[in-house]
């Protein structure tokens, strides 16, 4: 019991130090000011405190995102940070009242190519916010991404975004100003230096804006938007969490403690949040499992806070610039995207308009227009809607008709993985995709890793083609042993 105690708490300072210089360069990014660090960092701290202990999904961590990210950096734009609260809050109570309405359950029908698409997008937008200032300090810019890329390689130990923080914020310290004068030939360098500035030591306290029935009006559709993307993006990273750890979360408690997360954000004046895969993921390898490491992150992050603010003023805006841009990148699926060419046509197809529609037009309309696409998709290559799963006798099982996103959500959680072998029949599968075969080869590993052996007794070639052409190396040698 204490040993599982000190494991949670000790994974939970590792995450908090993960989430330090994300949720700051979050929480500038959104409001544009030095003053968003702050922003950030509370939506850490009470976000993340209370999604925690009230949320479905343990050792999940909550924080500032970039989808989330995204959306607040629109909202505030428009109607300024003070009321932008006002919004974390109305979307914290739609949330609420999402999960009281159970449609946290419908997170298992989004395709997996409607999510490939989708944080590739949110990983073009904050990209290409970050353009200006890594026109203006290139260098410190370039010099983060690879000093957090060398780290990253050689050092497991310590996050690389920290120690590219710690690191270049030392050397500019006394060769800031040597380096703005840097000249290769004829040609400067362009490097401003644009430093983040002293924040308020301060414990924070509830802040309770002005409320007026045009102002709550005006933020309905923004606060919509806020709660939709935020559930989203913290049941895919439950999801996540799902395939790495084998459990099951409960959708809609999860959305009832993001719900709680935002609203108790939004009152401290911190920024809107969702489930974050990095840092859940971060907690998940170190040992945390349970609330208890995922709410030490933000009781650490606090207590830093009281403190942080004559360190903090000397970190370079382009530092943080490069950390987002390296986190952007690492958003991209890109094991999906290399396998684009031997994916079906239709699940590129949708992978690609999602991802045009979330940096064109918007979020939750991309999220809509993917979904709607997959069914246009399905309907064209299958007139089935949905496969079922029929026993075949003692631990053997076929499943009958399209497996595709629709239903492989039903269809595996309908499968045992108990220990003894299970024998799998794939001769009925009329129509499978991306997300099918996704799920097929997750619950393959989960079985491999619970001690069930599943072997596939039939299965047809297109099948066969598509599971092998997505399957990973070591799943390749699985199907051909089954």
């Amino acid at each position: 019991m204490l040993q599982r105690v000190a494991r949670e708490l000790l994974s939970g300072l590792t995450v908090a130090v993960v989430a330090l210089p994300l949720a700051i360069a979050f929480g500038i990014s959104a409001t544009g000011t030095p003053e968003g660090a702050l922003v950030g960092l509370y939506g850490a701290i009470f976000a993340g405190f209370f999604a925690a202990v009230f949320g479905g999904t343990p050792g999940q961590v909550t924080g500032p995102t970039g989808p989330i990210t995204v959306v607040a950096t629109g909202v505030i734009a428009a109607h300024g940070l003070e009321s932008a609260f006002v919004a974390f809050v109305m979307a914290g109570m739609f949330q609420i009242l999402f999960g009281l309405t159970r449609l946290g359950s419908f997170i298992r029908f989004i395709p997996h190519p409607v999510v490939s698409g989708f944080m590739g997008g949110i990983a073009l937008i904050i990209i290409l916010g970050e353009l200006d200032q890594a026109g203006k300090s290139f260098l410190i810019v370039a010099a983060t991404i690879v000093v957090m890329l060398a780290a990253g390689r050689v050092i497991k130990s310590i996050p690389a975004s920290l120690i590219a923080l710690v690191l270049i914020t030392a050397v500019l310290l006394p060769a800031g100003r040597w380096l703005e004068d840097v000249r290769i030939g004829p040609l400067p360098i362009n490097t401003a230096i644009d430093y983040i500035g002293r924040i308020p030591e301060a414990v924070p306290a509830v802040h309770v804006p002005e409320l007026g029935g045009s102002l709550i009006v005006s933020l309905i559709l923004p606060a919509l938007s806020i709660a939709l993307l935020g559930s989203i993006d913290s049941l895919l990273t439950s999801v996540v969490m799902d395939n790495i750890t084998g459990g099951r979360h409960r959708s809609n408690r999860e959305l009832i403690g993001q719900g709680l997360g935002n609203i108790a954000t939004g009152l401290f004046g911190g920024m809107a949040s969702a489930g974050a895969t990095v840092r859940s993921v971060v907690n998940i390898r170190n040992g945390g499992r349970g609330r208890l490491s995922a709410a030490t992150h933000s009781v650490i992050l606090l207590a830093l806070v009281a403190g942080l603010g004559g360190v903090v003023q000397y970190i370079p805006l382009a530092v943080l610039s490069g950390i987002l841009i390296l986190t952007a990148v690492g958003m991209f699926d890109w094991d999906t995207m290399r396998k684009a060419h031997v994916s079906p046509k239709g699940d590129v197809l949708v992978l690609f308009v999602t991802m045009i529609v979330t940096v064109v037009v918007d979020l939750t309309v991309a999220v809509a227009a993917g979904v709607v696409l997959s069914l246009i998709v399905h309907g064209v290559w299958s007139r089935q809607r949905k496969a079922s799963v029929i026993a075949d006798g003692d631990a053997a099982y076929r499943i009958h008709g399209p497996l595709s996103f629709l239903s492989a959500d039903t269809v595996f959680t309908a499968l045992p993985t108990d220990g003894r072998n299970l024998s799998l029949n794939l001769e009925s599968v009329s129509y499978l995709d991306m997300s099918g075969a996704k799920a097929l080869l997750t619950f393959l590993d989960h079985s491999d890793r619970s001690g069930t052996e599943v072997s596939i007794t039939e299965m047809p070639a297109h099948v066969e083609d598509k599971l092998v052409a997505l399957a990973t190396t070591a799943q390749q040698d699985k199907l051909k042993t089954s």
